[in-house]
């Protein structure tokens, strides 16, 4: 079977760079730092925080552009590919589900208010798997290698009585990560996860209910970090051929470790659930569908 990968180093500069939630926090700082390391930006969002307006005003606008996003609806995400099909003729290389919400009023566990699903788990969990699937036909199709950078949380590897539907998502997107390792060498996707402790970001602050005092925001934010820290580790691990498909790093104010070695590095260690190899015919048959054909 032909193999597209692995990634090697992957520099930034004169890639499209599509990041939803880059109206704000982690999204919007890693926006500017690509923009600024010499990457072309396609933002979704609902909305925009009055810098990151300020800022899309000045930059030329065959550089960055915004479009309108919910990122629980499928077609919105596809047509950021599209938009960026169209502003810079080509899909983007790499891909970054950044939009995420924390225990909002109107969907978490515990006031149980909504009658079908959680729409928390469609921005957390369903977005960011859906536009990985989304990146994959892309690349494919366009018949280039890509990253997708997804953004977890400490509470991906922790557990969270408060926030337990927000802990059992990011534990969701920790395993992605980890499941698409292979991608790496196989298709050349390099599907890496930044898992940070808390960030001072209108995620915690733009809101109108009591997680802030209930979680004691305002009493641990010398321990925060600041969007721009977790951006500046995912331009590494998007960047460094060192952080193979799969890798999962821990950001914190107090420490900084690798939790999930990625696919490449960890091939061969012991795995504490044995199982055979598996036949990727299904797989390879179903990609090389998107292979080579324009997005659409």
């Amino acid at each position: 079977m032909q193999k597209y990968g692995p990634v090697p180093e992957f520099p930034v500069k004169g890639k499209i760079a599509l990041i939803t939630g880059g109206g704000s926090g982690i999204g919007f700082a890693l926006s500017r730092l690509l923009h600024e390391r010499g990457a072309h930006i396609v933002i979704g969002d609902i909305k925009l925080v009055s810098e990151a307006e300020e800022w899309i005003a000045q930059v030329p606008k065959e550089e960055v552009f915004w479009q309108s996003c919910d990122v629980t609806s499928w077609k919105d995400l596809h047509d950021l590919i599209s938009a960026s099909v169209k502003h810079f003729n080509d899909v983007p290389d790499i891909y970054v589900p950044s939009a995420g919400v924390f225990e909002p009023t109107w969907s978490n566990f515990w006031g149980d208010s909504e009658d079908e699903s959680y729409k928390a788990l469609r921005i957390n969990v369903d977005h960011p798997i859906k536009l990985t699937r989304l990146a994959m036909r892309a690349l494919a199709g366009a018949e280039k290698q890509g990253v997708v950078a997804l953004i977890a949380s400490s509470a991906g590897i922790r557990g969270n009585y408060l926030a337990c539907l927000y802990s059992s998502a990011k534990h969701a997107i920790v395993g992605l990560a980890k499941s698409l390792g292979q991608a790496d060498v196989e298709e050349g996707v390099k599907v890496i996860c930044i898992l940070p402790g808390m960030v001072q970001s209108p995620l915690w602050e733009d809101r109108q209910d009591d997680i802030a005092k209930e979680t004691q925001y305002q009493e641990r934010l010398k321990s925060a970090l600041q969007p721009i820290d977790i951006a500046e580790n995912m331009l590494l691990m998007i960047e460094s051929p060192e952080y193979d498909g799969g890798s999962c790093v821990l950001k914190t104010k107090a420490e900084e470790r690798i939790v999930e070695e990625g696919y490449a590095k960890s091939v061969g260690k012991y795995d504490p659930s044995p199982r055979p190899e598996p036949d990727l015919r299904r797989i390879k048959e179903l990609l090389l569908q998107h292979r080579g054909k324009a997005w659409v």
